[in-house]
């Protein structure tokens, strides 16, 4: 190996590497597999279909309800793609439907719970745990 190769592996590029390995090397609806999706991002979202072209009503629900807040850019999961990570998902969170939306890591719920924080404002402050300030806080302030 030369010089390069052997940098590659040492320091913070270490980390990467065995998230790398973890990530492709587990099966895709393990639970080392869905913890690289879902850990260190600030919203992600298993859906059936994509943000583009959801699959189903629910999953274009939460897409809806996040666009209302301003919330373009997310990482999303096609569970239509692998049937590994659609039950493994499920598996994960002991959650039985799908869409299945998690922020900064953790599990939030489906489509329902997000409709409720959405409906109540509590969907605001989730918002601004994963770093995320909604839309609906500039819209209130411009009334102001």
């Amino acid at each position: 190996m030369n010089f390069v190769g052997r940098q590659a592996f040492r320091g913070p590029g270490l980390t990467f590497c065995r998230l790398l390995v973890a990530r492709y090397s587990s099966k895709t609806g393990s639970k080392e597999y869905i913890d690289g999706l879902v850990k260190g991002k600030p919203v992600v979202v298993f859906m059936k279909g994509t943000p583009d072209q959801p699959r189903c009503g629910f999953s274009n629900a939460v897409v809806q309800i996040l666009r209302f807040h301003g919330v373009e850019n997310f990482d999303s999961v096609n569970v239509l793609e692998d049937e590994d990570v659609r039950q493994g998902i499920k598996e994960y969170t002991e959650w039985p439907t799908i869409p299945q939306i998690f922020m900064n890591g953790e599990f939030l719920g489906g489509c329902d719970i997000m409709m409720d924080m959405h409906k109540n404002g509590e969907l605001i402050e989730e918002l601004k745990k994963a770093g995320i300030r909604s839309a609906l806080l500039e819209k209130a302030e411009n009334k102001d």
